[in-house]
């Protein structure tokens, strides 16, 4: 008997702060989101000893009278929440309503608070050491809110001293602010650290803006625009050029109905939205944001809210990668010689291109990439406009906002790929049988990769048999290009396949068909007849990615007029 109890405030409070209150950068980010709740169009935060010594948030939102402050700092106290209905979709941040409290609890806190419509030469001071209310005061300022939290953790030392570095501490507070900033572009967010500037985001007209001045323009230039709907799911937001993905150093932000969250499985869903166009190993940087209907998302999973529960996860994954995989099709996903705003829209009717970005091509009919080599030069009356191959490696066209410049290994790379993985997928494809089969002889490793790998060769053209020994006999292969090596092409996939080791199904078979094109596509040096270069730009604008590679290289760089002009001092 007597062995339950019910918990003093003052230790519930610091469970409490357990929860949501971890280091300084959870302080920093429940006062920047009551800020917002607040109607806050400008807030300053600084810092000092990363947050450990001081902790202050300034801003002019409408405050609070002296009876709603003393409430605030009460457990459980909100102005967000009346009825248990209201936890459904809700649409503010900081609506605990345990924040001040907990924090109060372990530090010494001070709020100053003075109400929009009451009177401007009153407000109130109020300090709490932790936990205790210790004196309630009235004080001067304008319109707003000041929160200062010091010595965070003072009474609980095993909480202080698993604090990181102050250099780490301050890191985390940076990004806590950075990521409220993405949300709410109508805000200036300004933050100090002993006396330095690290962020400093004057209200923005457009997220790219916003981009540019928390991280650098540089990597709003390499953004294009997303925007899918599908069923009641909307994605907006931006996605890295492939040709700009790295292994190292991405961001990957996500936010539903206007409130940041995680979710590694969307950045994955996200980033298969890449496949085929990068390279293993390359991240991009992305920043998704998702509408749903507020019934279908639970933002009260996680005592922080750094996650949320979606009712039908799976449609949303899907969503998410088709929303990226649209972005990275249109001429305008392609590189950019000078660079263009990234604030116009990005898509088909940004280059003045329709949705088949060669037009006039993809009305020709389908000519063979095989044709004679002694096809005239130029246009008959009436069709596409001429295109011209230079250094026996580039294709150029103009099109109606500047020229395209084609890398035609990287084109018909993308060309050969996409065949590829139809073929591994689907119906093999149609190989051309030698009349005298060629034999290799093969490394024991190399003979087991072909054995292994021997339904993936058939599928993609190279039908092989066993010739004795560790030779292998070849009786029918591909046939992309008049200029194909077989045997050498075979020889370099075989070898590919023996040091590489490709994962599960759809990875290998994905890492498979990159390899094939990679060493099938006609190369750099090769001269092409007109007719080549019409089918090859034909068939590179029939594919779902054009404008990227398998590498992540670009297919396509645009050169703008714009540029051209400004280069000619016409603009």
């Amino acid at each position: 008997m007597g062995r339950i109890r019910i918990l003093p405030d003052a230790v519930a409070d610091q469970i409490a702060a357990g929860e949501v209150v971890e280091r300084p950068a959870s302080v920093v980010k429940e006062l920047v989101e009551n800020a917002l709740d607040a109607g806050a169009s400008e807030i300053v935060v600084e810092l000092e000893g990363g947050g450990r010594r001081l902790i202050r948030v300034s801003d002019d939102g409408s405050g609070m009278d002296r009876e709603d402050a003393v409430l605030a700092l009460d457990r459980h106290a909100t102005s967000k929440i009346k009825t248990a209905a209201d936890l459904v979709g809700v649409p503010t941040y900081g609506f605990r309503g345990e924040a001040l409290p907990a924090i109060g609890s372990v530090s010494q806190l001070v709020l100053e608070t003075a109400h929009a419509g009451g009177d401007d030469r009153e407000a109130t001071r109020i300090t709490v050491r932790g936990g205790r209310l210790e004196n309630v005061a009235t004080t001067t300022r304008r319109p707003g809110t000041t929160v200062v939290v010091e010595r965070l953790f003072y009474n609980t030392p095993a909480r202080r001293k698993f604090l990181r570095s102050q250099r780490s501490e301050t890191r985390a507070a940076a990004a806590a602010l950075t990521l409220l900033a993405l949300t709410r572009l109508d805000v200036t967010f300004r933050l100090e650290s002993d006396g330095r500037v690290l962020v400093d985001a004057p209200r923005a007209t457009g997220i790219v803006d916003r981009i540019a001045a928390l991280f650098r323009p540089e990597l709003a230039a390499q953004l294009l625009a997303v925007e899918w709907h599908v069923g009641p799911v909307t994605v907006r937001g931006l996605a890295q050029r492939p040709a700009d993905a790295a292994a190292a150093g991405r961001k990957a932000y996500l936010f539903v109905n206007g409130r940041p969250f995680r979710d590694p499985f969307l950045v994955r869903a996200a980033e298969a939205g890449y496949r085929g166009a990068i390279a293993p190993g390359l991240r991009p940087t992305l920043f998704l944001v998702l509408e749903v209907p507020a019934a279908s998302v639970d933002v009260n999973v996680h005592p922080a809210k750094l996650e949320v529960r979606f009712r039908d996860h799976y449609f949303v994954e899907r969503a998410v990668e088709d929303a990226v995989r649209h972005a990275l099709a249109p001429l305008a996903a392609a590189a950019v010689v000078g660079g263009v705003s990234p604030e116009r829209p990005v898509g088909p009717s940004a280059t003045g291109i329709a949705a088949r970005p060669f037009g006039p091509y993809a009305d020709l009919p389908p000519e063979s990439l095989f044709a004679p080599a002694d096809v005239t030069a130029g246009s008959p009356p009436g069709t596409a406009p001429d295109l011209i191959q230079v250094f026996d490696t580039y294709i150029l066209m103009e099109t109606p906002e500047g020229v395209a410049i084609i890398d035609q290994h990287s084109a018909h790379e993308r060309v050969l790929y996409e065949q590829a993985m139809a073929q591994l997928t689907g119906e093999n494809a149609a190989a051309q049988r030698l009349l005298i089969p060629f034999t290799v002889n093969l490394e024991p490793r190399e003979l087991e990769a072909v054995q292994d790998q021997r339904e993936s060769l058939s599928a993609i053209g190279f039908e092989v048999e066993p010739f004795g020994g560790n030779a292998v006999a070849v009786h029918a292969v591909p046939n992309p290009h008049p200029r194909f090596d077989a045997q050498r092409c075979f020889e370099e996939v075989v070898a590919d396949l023996t040091r590489g080791r490709f994962g599960g199904l759809h990875n290998r078979l994905e890492r498979f068909a990159a390899t094939y094109a990679c060493r099938a596509a006609v190369k750099a040096g090769d001269r092409l007849a007109l007719a080549e270069l019409r089918e090859l730009v034909r068939r590179l604008f029939a594919c779902t990615l054009p404008p990227h590679d398998v590498h992540g290289r670009p297919t396509i760089v645009q050169l703008p007029k714009t540029e051209l002009e400004r280069r000619f001092g016409r603009a």
